[in-house]
């Protein structure tokens, strides 16, 4: 398959890359019309091109000149789905319990108080012997995931001695007269348990109970990929590039993040920034993220794991190039730093990394209601919203029904992809990662830990 006319290497069946034409050393190799690094020694046709005879064209920080390139979206909204309307005037597309603590010492309580009521318990280690920055990382992730509109009903579970005080982590969440949120803080009664099971009662009681008709514009959809291979750019992220051009023409709002992910195919998300003022916080967002990069002595261009590479892809911005793609070809509203709340509809920028469940967590932090999943590898993971697994070539799908939501080589229409969607976020069907209960949250952490 020869993806675009300038490429000089073309993916075959097995999803790796074979020249077109001689490629000399320290010529760029070419695929989807971009460098993607460049050859280290001579290349015959047909050679297999792959890490052994390709190096990386990254290196560190770069100036970016604005130069839009998009065309504005056209809004017409003539899709429904049945959601929850919440008295704050968000919508959620499920009515889960969450007990979400705010340190990693009651993780223990907090599984046991979910699992009476089937609820979810949001557990991770930290909250606690973390400063400046670091700290404030898991905060705000935490006081966005208090507010997703997906819960119908929080306990904030606290320890009582925690860095994360219940006092200051209140402050943060804003006014929330209008939800359905639940504190405890375990050190200040005697029995824990049964404080908790009193207080989730109420939760149980005060939540609605009825799904009403919403428009598709409500819906907010993060897009992810993980275990990429060969097929990533060609079949599941066009199919979820093509999803996410529709949700926006239908008012609707996606997110793209992954930031060392774009790291070599970023001025095509730069070029479409629909202001200077978004284009400049893209470039503060992936200069940012090279600069964490060069800090802790690692090179911006050390991305693609062992299974990327077994699955074909070379460098990294081979893997970027392919995952870009899900943002389709949407003009960017906004960028949102880590743990930001989303504010604007449309496509949006997040600033988090590459790993699955950290940025995955990220999108449902900044109020995704579902995360599309591409994989060509698979896995079983899912986060603590809906996350819908997009296979990238049908052997996977066949072989993990039990992971795989849809199969992007053997099913690419977008109209079937589309209902598949509107299901989940009905609740006519649940993801693979809500039957086998596979839905965890991880806070990025940079820090000291005292």
């Amino acid at each position: 398959m020869i993806i675009h006319p300038n490429d000089n290497v073309e993916v075959r069946e097995d999803g790796h890359k074979y020249a077109r034409c001689p490629i000399a050393p320290g010529e760029n190799v070419v695929k989807y019309g971009m460098p993607i690094g460049h050859a280290t020694c001579s290349i015959v046709p047909g050679e297999h091109v792959h890490c052994h005879n390709v190096q990386t064209n990254l290196k560190g920080q770069l100036n970016y000149e604005y130069q839009p390139n998009f065309t504005p979206v056209e809004i017409h909204c003539d899709r429904t789905f049945l959601g929850y309307a919440r008295k704050d005037g968000q919508v959620g597309i499920r009515n889960d319990l969450w007990v979400i603590p705010t340190v990693g010492c009651v993780n223990a309580l907090a599984r046991q108080l979910a699992s009476e009521v089937g609820g979810i318990a949001l557990c991770h280690p930290y909250g606690c012997s973390q400063l400046g920055a670091d700290h404030e990382m898991t905060a705000n992730a935490l006081a966005s995931l208090v507010r997703h509109p997906n819960a119908g009903g929080v306990l904030v579970l606290g320890l009582g001695c925690e860095n994360n005080t219940m006092e200051s982590f209140r402050e943060r969440l804003d006014d929330i007269s209008d939800l359905n949120i639940r504190f405890l803080v375990a050190q200040d009664v005697q029995d824990e348990v049964a404080e908790g099971r009193r207080l989730l009662a109420e939760l149980v009681a005060n939540r609605p109970t009825q799904r009403i008709e919403l428009p598709v514009s409500r819906l907010r959809v993060g897009l992810k990929c993980g275990g990429s291979d060969g097929f990533s750019g060609l079949t599941a992220n066009p199919l979820v590039g093509r999803f996410s051009d529709w949700l926006i023409a239908q008012g609707g709002t996606t997110v793209l993040t992954e930031v060392p992910e774009m790291f070599g195919a970023e001025t095509l998300l730069m070029n479409r920034c629909q202001s200077r003022e978004v284009f400049e916080k893209c470039v503060a967002m992936v200069n940012g993220f090279k600069e964490y990069f060069l800090q802790h002595g690692q090179p911006v261009g050390e991305n693609p794991s062992p299974g990327n590479k077994a699955g074909g892809i070379t460098t990294l911005e081979d893997k970027s190039l392919g995952c870009v793609q899900k943002g389709g070809f949407s003009p960017v509203v906004d960028v949102l730093e880590y743990g930001e709340r989303l504010r604007t509809n449309g496509l949006n920028l997040l600033s988090a990394p590459g790993n699955d469940l950290v940025s995955s967590t990220a999108l449902a932090a900044a109020g995704c209601h579902v995360v599309l999943f591409t994989t060509g590898r698979g896995t079983p993971f899912g986060t603590v919203v809906p996350t819908i697994k997009v296979a990238t070539n049908s052997t996977l799908a066949q072989k993990k029904p039990n992971w795989i939501d849809w199969d992007a080589m053997g099913a690419p229409n977008l109209d079937d992809f589309l209902e598949l969607v509107l299901d989940v976020a009905s609740g006519n069907t649940l993801a693979r990662n809500e039957i086998n209960h596979c839905q965890e949250i991880a806070i990025f952490k940079d820090g000291v830990t005292l």
